[in-house]
């Protein structure tokens, strides 16, 4: 049965990147070239290529199914078939007539071995003379009519295995040509299946900036600082999405389980825990204008002396296009981690300490900022306590790219739409 074209595109749906608290991480879930190779063909090559895959593998059938028809068809109207059949009717002719001959030739001797006379004798052996004379001409016969059969039906043989042979080759081509065409399909198919192309995009003019922490942390307090989120650029940011993370570890291993991390904005002063994913939902955000998050981070008292880190990045949503924007890389802040002091007999030993205040710029929850921007997406003032990592950044952005902008792009637009979902709950 003859193929026919079918190419079903499918809808590629992404899986969101689960991002634990403890240590983010970006991954590109769609393949990327190896270097040196060549181009990756867009859908409209491949579907293409199937295409002219198809059309191949249907002209191969057509010359297949007429080489059988062909074929078939020898047995009735093939010229050489019907010369074998009039030199095998010839052959048979000759056949007779030679055994006629020969059934002369011994009538002839017969009359002559009868003779009485020898006038009767003359006239029986010239019988016989030209009995024999017809049978030596009706033998030659046979035999030339024996040969012009046996030509005619050898070429007629030979004709039926050179249209066999021709039908195998073309058969081959069929089957190459259908291989050709599973191959072209298949790489469509396996396109299909990739995840789609990330929206997101790097926006220098978007930035998230750690401030106020200290390079020194003790368990038992409880640390504020705040993360100034700076619109640099020249349209207002439908969904903002800052996202803070905290980590540390000891010689033994993750130290999370003593830490608590908390946020709040002026506009929505009350405390709530920073999610899973470290993301806050800040809603929409004017142009020119940042929003200081405040921030404060409960140490138990429990905590053994350690590293850590915090990571600050963000990303934005816009509401009708659906265009991403992301910061550049992820600035990471380190800090050093203390045992809480002994506490002297009649003291308590813990400290306290409550968020700082900032201006916010968001909407829907209510106010606007008047902090002024400067730069490339960058505000006024130096980032002061936690240490940057040393990656030769400025200190008005401090800056790492542990990811590549590309990596990050994949990654945090995977969270996109489970964000997206959640923004109503946690604005």
């Amino acid at each position: 049965m003859r193929r026919t074209l079918a190419v079903v595109v499918a809808t590629a749906v992404t899986t969101p990147v689960l991002l634990l608290s403890a240590a983010p991480a970006f991954a590109d879930t769609k393949p990327a070239p190896a270097a040196g190779t060549q181009k990756t063909p867009t859908p409209d090559e491949l579907k293409a290529a199937v295409a002219a895959a198809q059309k191949a593998y249907d002209e191969a059938a057509a010359k297949v199914d007429a080489a059988l028809q062909a074929f078939k068809d020898m047995d009735r109207t093939s010229p050489l078939k019907a010369a074998a059949e009039a030199a095998l009717k010839a052959a048979d002719e000759a056949a007779a007539q030679k055994t006629a001959a020969d059934a002369a030739v011994v009538e002839a001797q017969a009359k002559l071995d009868a003779a009485a006379d020898e006038t009767a004798e003359a006239e029986a052996r010239k019988a016989l003379d030209e009995a024999k004379k017809t049978a030596e001409e009706a033998a030659a016969a046979k035999t030339a009519a024996d040969t012009t059969a046996s030509e005619a039906s050898d070429t007629y043989l030979d004709a039926r295995v050179a249209a066999s042979q021709e039908i195998h080759r073309l058969q081959t081509a069929e089957e190459e040509a259908l291989k050709a065409l599973d191959k072209a399909e298949k790489a469509l198919e396996d396109y299909d299946e990739l995840p789609p192309t990330d929206p997101c995009v790097v926006d220098e003019k978007f930035t998230t900036v750690v401030r106020g922490l200290p390079g020194k942390l003790v368990a038992g307090t409880t640390v504020p600082f705040t993360l100034r989120v700076t619109n640099g650029g020249d349209e207002t940011l439908d969904n903002v999405y800052p996202e803070i993370d905290i980590s540390a570890h000891d010689t033994r291993g993750t130290l999370e389980k003593y830490l608590d991390l908390e946020w709040s904005t002026d506009a929505n002063p009350k405390w709530q825990d920073v999610d899973r994913y470290g993301s806050l939902a800040l809603g929409a955000m004017k142009a020119k204008t940042s929003v200081d998050v405040k921030l404060r981070l409960k140490i138990d008292a429990k905590s053994p002396a350690g590293q850590g880190t915090v990571q600050a990045s963000g990303h934005h949503v816009g509401d009708n296009d659906g265009g991403c924007g992301l910061t550049i890389g992820m600035n990471v802040y380190e800090f050093s981690l203390a045992k809480a002091p002994k506490t002297p007999a009649g003291g308590n030993g813990s400290g306290n300490g409550s968020g700082g205040g900032g201006s916010t710029g968001t909407t829907p929850q209510g106010g606007t900022s008047t902090t002024p921007v400067t730069g490339k997406g960058t505000t006024t003032g130096t980032t002061t306590g936690g240490t940057l990592a040393k990656t030769g950044s400025s200190d008005a952005v401090p800056q790492i790219a542990l990811a590549g902008a590309a990596a990050v792009a994949l990654g945090a637009g995977a969270m996109v739409v489970a964000r997206r979902r959640r923004t109503g709950a946690d604005a």
